[in-house]
């Protein structure tokens, strides 16, 4: 069967035009103009909505299997088709066995077997005791590897040493994947604790102090003396400090090989507005300030940072200590996949920052990230067709019933975003209508 998706705006890597974009077996077979659409075809005119690729989100901890109280993949994939996520790439730690041996991404694999309402791909780890394993990751289809240069807390993927960073320096090299870090180290923390000792730690500011900036911009600092002795790709996740750009930008002129993500929550919230015991809103690294989140922004905009992924990083309800109220034993972690693309294009709107530029951000190049853009990231002839159907005018209030994944849990609730998802396509199917899924498995 031969379809024909038909917009007045369809998002093209030449920009938005009106388009009939043509599908055939679940891949693009053309994009025409909408008069030369094939009269034979089944048509789905979705009038001005704008017809976007489905977002790539390339930092997702779905937990399965092992912790699928926390968050699983049928729940995962339902929350991220409900964003006009079609593709997600799977953190290798919160699930058991975490995801550091071919063997254990086969365990995943079987797991996630017909549970699935988008695609999916796995970041494998990287500790100081698995560097023999990475080739066969690799091997096995692992996009590329993921590590700690701070305790993670979690014993099965545990922080990576300078030493062990080096050792898998040219072993990475020769996959030619990224490595993913978590950029902070533990040496400026452990500076800044006996200070805090006695310190309220219900109160953001605390928790704030206790992971300064420092541990950032010297992780970064050894991820760019390591990149430019071995050259191995460098991806630095979840970047929170402005204060590494400048750092960053240089490396990058140099032509080394980094890449720079941060996330939603990083671009939405200040710590100026963070209120005592509000630890849904605690993550690692922390929120930082206004100053620091316009930063951000505008390292997207310079290129310095080149994409948004989210961290959807759940948990049961009790682990984030909401009645407590502290920060020190709360859970750090912020979920957001069904929403995840409102948060940002509500940011970008408030700014004047075009459309396309959501698209460049949460589709391209993750999908490059990740090594999917010859399928993933655009609406071209020869990739999937993945498509979304987003009204950006449009707006809604954060509820329960609108976030989807397991625990209906989000520092989001109460919000007013813009940017709705009307539908969701994974290779020309619709997976989800309205947020809801459409009843058709894929």
């Amino acid at each position: 069967m031969v379809q024909v998706f038909v917009s007045g705006r369809v998002m093209t890597p030449a920009g938005l035009k009106p388009a009939a974009v043509i599908v055939e077996d679940g891949r693009i077979a053309g994009v025409v103009e909408p008069k030369e659409a094939p009269p034979d075809a089944v048509v789905r005119d979705f009038d001005d909505l704008v017809l976007m690729p489905g977002f790539v989100d390339t930092h997702v901890h779905i937990n399965e299997p092992g912790r699928t109280e926390w968050e699983g993949f049928a729940t995962a994939t339902r929350a991220a088709a409900a964003g006009g996520i079609t593709t997600l790439v799977d953190m290798p730690l919160n699930c058991l066995p975490e995801t550091t041996t071919a063997a254990a991404l086969a365990i995943k694999r079987e797991a996630a077997a017909g549970k699935c309402m988008v695609d999916w791909a796995a970041w494998g780890g990287l500790t100081d005791d698995n560097h023999e394993h990475l080739e066969g990751l690799a091997a096995a289809g692992a996009k590329g590897f993921k590590s700690f240069l701070v305790d993670p807390g979690i014993d099965g993927l545990t922080m990576l040493s300078e030493e062990g960073l080096r050792k898998a320096a040219p072993i990475l090299a020769r996959t030619g994947l990224p490595l993913l870090v978590h950029a902070e180290l533990p040496g400026p923390i452990a500076t800044a604790a006996p200070a805090l000792k006695d310190a309220d730690w219900c109160e953001y500011a605390t928790y704030l102090r206790s992971r300064p900036e420092e541990a950032e911009l010297e992780a970064i600092r050894l991820l760019i003396a390591v990149c430019r002795e071995h050259r191995c790709r460098v991806h630095v996740v979840h970047l929170a400090t402005m204060r590494a750009l400048e750092e960053l930008e240089a490396a990058r002129a140099e032509g080394l090989p980094i890449t720079v993500e941060t996330c939603p929550h990083y671009l939405y919230f200040a710590a100026e507005d963070i209120a005592r015991s509000a630890t849904l809103k605690k993550c690692a690294p922390p929120i930082r300030s206004r100053a620091n989140r316009e930063g951000l922004w505008e390292g997207l905009q310079r290129g310095t940072i080149d994409l948004i992924a989210t961290d959807h990083s759940p948990c049961p309800p009790a682990m984030k200590e909401a009645a407590a109220g502290d920060f020190a034993k709360a859970w750090g972690g912020v979920a957001s996949l069904s929403i995840a693309a409102s948060v940002v294009w509500t940011e970008m709107r408030m700014r004047g920052l075009p459309l396309d530029k959501l698209t460049e951000w949460m589709s391209s190049a993750p999908a490059r990230l990740a090594g999917l853009n010859k399928r993933k990231g655009a609406i071209a002839a020869g990739m999937d067709a993945d498509l979304v159907a987003f009204d950006p005018e449009a707006s809604f209030e954060v509820t329960k019933e609108r976030l989807v994944y397991r625990h209906p849990v989000s520092p989001y609730l109460g919000e007013r975003l813009h940017g709705v998802v009307e539908h969701t396509f994974l290779r020309g199917i619709e997976v989800t209508r309205d947020g809801t899924p459409a009843g058709v498995e894929v």
